[in-house]
């Protein structure tokens, strides 16, 4: 298990800051984990599975 920054997240998805805190907010992207007092992560396997998710998304349309 591990948890990436948001630097990572957005390498990993494509997405711009405020579009993952957006989708945080919409509920339809993994919460980040509190690491300290202005820190968060997120956990690498949930933001993977999210970007699989996209991808069975595709190939069912």
């Amino acid at each position: 298990m591990r948890i990436i920054r948001l630097k990572n997240v957005i390498d990993a998805t494509g997405l711009a800051r405020s579009t993952v805190y957006k989708y945080v907010g919409e509920g339809s992207f993994p919460k980040p984990i509190p690491l300290g007092d202005r820190c968060v992560g997120w956990l690498e396997s949930e933001v993977q599975d999210w970007i699989l998710a996209r991808v069975e998304e595709r190939d069912l349309a």
